[in-house]
């Protein structure tokens, strides 16, 4: 990536884990801008067998990896507090995503949705709609970006791209 004005640029790819919608949001970093390139899901089919679906996810997002070439990830961590068994399809849609930045040498970054939201809205008990909101001013979208899995995902790059920051001014 090319130096700009404020720093080296960084390009970070943030994650939102799912088995029927996974969302993802690719971002450049460039000293305390965050500015946005792409954001997108991957949805599958619910008639399918998961193992197929979890390919297909496979597949699908080493295609985005490929063409937007991030060289870091943010992704957010998996929050079930009433049910285990909707927990275990999305946790093996999240394996296949980190396996797939694995493979391609990506450090990825886990975030809480709590930590997200403070990231993005400056508190974490924002409601969803006010991460979305924020989101699309951060990123000087015109639009709150869509579907919303791809507008949390975009939350967990800028999450990302403050945390590495912070970490920077910080000297960690």
């Amino acid at each position: 990536m090319a130096a700009a004005a404020g720093g080296p640029s960084r390009r970070i790819i943030g994650v939102d884990p799912g088995l029927a919608a996974a969302g993802w949001g690719v971002v450049d970093a460039v000293g305390s801008r965050v500015i946005h390139v792409a954001h997108g899901c991957i949805s599958t089919k619910p008639d399918k067998p998961r193992p197929e679906r979890l390919l297909f996810i496979y597949r699908s997002f080493l295609e985005v990896v490929d063409l937007y070439r991030p060289t870091e990830a943010g992704m957010e961590t998996l929050y079930f507090a009433k049910n285990i068994t909707s927990a275990m399809p999305v946790a093996e849609a999240r394996g296949v995503l980190c396996l797939s930045l694995a493979e391609r040498g990506i450090e990825v970054r886990e975030y809480t949705p709590m930590a997200i939201k403070q990231a993005v809205v400056g508190r974490g008990a924002a409601e969803k709609s006010q991460v979305q909101e924020l989101v699309r001013l951060i990123l000087a979208l015109k639009d709150v970006p869509k579907p919303d899995h791809a507008a949390d995902a975009l939350g967990a790059a800028v999450c990302r791209a403050h945390d590495r920051a912070a970490a920077f001014l910080s000297g960690c």
